[in-house]
């Protein structure tokens, strides 16, 4: 394991080579004095994790293969990342999240707790591309939220808890608690019995 920074890393980690924590966002390049990377106890970080400094993540993480998270970014307690998934930093993810492979995710995003998102879904946090004006606003995904896979979030749209987004959706305007969006642009529909978290 390569390590920069200050790093803690709680007992019980299995960490397979390579694997890369505490690593240097711009101001800190060429320094070794700044705070690096927290992990909880019982991580599991497959080869090719790359996590930046300034991470704080709780007990029982995983991650898949070459995940790459940003800094300034937090996650809780039991949360999987899977692989090929970004996270860009100075975003938050909750307790008992699964994110699943190829999964990204965008500066000034907000996940919330038992939240699930589908392999190759897109986040974006940019409304008028490449500009970033007015300014980086990531979508919010409330509590007990189910994103199906290949899914398209545009920024700022919140997910409110216990809704879900159909696979393949381009999600454009908030989803009301309990329903489920789908289709491009999402429509709103009643949400399953099946799938209903709360």
């Amino acid at each position: 394991m390569n390590q920069y920074g200050k790093n803690q890393i709680g007992d019980g980690a299995q960490i397979f080579e390579p694997v890369i924590i505490g690593f240097p966002s711009r101001e800190y390049l060429g320094k070794t004095d700044y705070t690096g990377t927290v992990i909880g106890k019982n991580a599991i970080l497959r080869p090719g994790t790359v996590i930046y400094c300034a991470v704080t993540i709780g007990d029982n993480f995983s991650t898949g293969h070459n995940v790459i998270i940003r800094e300034k970014t937090t996650i809780g307690n039991n949360t999987a990342i899977g692989t090929a998934t970004i996270i860009e930093g100075t975003s938050s993810v909750g307790n008992n999240g699964r994110i699943q492979s190829m999964v990204f995710i965008p500066t000034n995003t907000e996940i919330g707790d038992n939240v699930f998102i589908g392999p190759n879904s897109v986040l974006t946090n940019d409304r008028y591309p490449p500009f970033g004006k007015p300014s980086l606003i990531g979508p919010v995904l409330e509590d007990n939220t189910t994103i199906g896979a290949n899914v398209t979030i545009l920024p700022g749209v919140r997910i409110h808890e216990g809704a879900a987004v159909a696979a393949g959706s381009v999600v454009t305007k908030d989803v009301p608690p309990g329903v489920l969006a789908i289709g491009a642009p999402a429509r709103f529909r009643e949400l399953p019995k099946e799938m209903r978290r709360i």
